[in-house]
């Protein structure tokens, strides 16, 4: 067992709490949970444009070098197939649960009902993104780059204090409990310190690959939630100021990130 390893996972998933207190505000106007759920929208477009980008940008690469050398194809098809499978499961898997379990009772549910299913569907994405960062840390630390492994323990911790944020912007207004919103913190968050403890002792890169395609498909699924129900709430202009901002927020934390490394 090693403690510093350990505390990398916690330090890097443990901020996602951060954010979590928003949940607690009461009495918010329409207007203001427009923009709070805007934010939140914005935030999750940019981790679906980044982790999906980083795929296909894996996938190039590898049908670029087996051009350029004349090799097999068979790492940009098994990636691809990954990329592929995780993707559809992700999407899909939502759509059936919400079929199976929501169904036609979706409209008819009362908003908070509505909102508490939106923060576990988002940490639910989060949770899958955030266990190849942890994997990512794990990696580093064993293979003796601390430096590297510090640096991306800190940079994702920026990160996850966004996070903490999306899952909880949908709820405000709303009377949600300590234990739902420590429930959602712990789903998103905890990943990253099982993927650190896991990445210690064992990595691959297939497994990845269908993590990351998995988030994916289940953020755009969000996503998709999120601005519907933007529409209902009627505030266009603050939506697309909410949109802006958390987007950019993103971008700014993965700036930062990048920088780090």
């Amino acid at each position: 067992m090693d403690l510093t390893q350990w505390g990398l996972g916690l330090l890097a998933g443990g901020t996602i709490f951060l954010g979590l207190p928003i949940a607690r505000l009461r009495d918010v106007t329409t207007r203001t949970k427009a923009f709070l759920n805007a934010i939140s929208t914005g935030i999750l477009i940019f981790l679906l444009v980044e982790i999906t980008g980083h795929l296909l940008e894996e996938i190039e690469e590898l049908i670029e070098e087996a051009v350029e050398h004349g090799t097999s194809m068979a790492g940009a098809a098994q990636y691809g197939g990954l990329f592929a499978l995780g993707f559809s499961i992700g999407l899909l898997a939502l759509v059936a649960f919400e079929r199976r379990y929501i169904g036609t009772a979706k409209n008819g549910l009362a908003a908070k009902a509505r909102a508490k299913q939106i923060a576990l569907m988002i940490a639910i994405g989060l949770g899958l993104h955030n266990l190849s960062e942890g994997l990512a840390i794990g990696q580093g630390y064993a293979s003796g780059a601390m430096k590297l492994a510090w640096l991306l323990a800190i940079g994702f911790a920026l990160h996850n204090a966004t996070e903490g944020f999306g899952i909880a912007a949908p709820l405000s207004g709303h009377r949600v409990s300590w234990g739902f919103l420590s429930l959602t913190g712990l789903i998103a968050g905890g990943p990253t310190f099982l993927g650190a403890v896991i990445g210690g002792w064992w990595a691959n890169e297939a497994t990845e690959v269908f993590c990351l395609s998995l988030a994916s498909g289940t953020i755009l699924y969000i996503v998709g939630e999120l601005l519907h129900l933007g529409r209902q709430l009627k505030e266009e202009a603050v939506v697309e100021v909410g949109l802006l901002l958390g987007f950019f927020v993103a971008l700014l934390t993965d700036f930062l990130l990048i920088a780090a490394r």
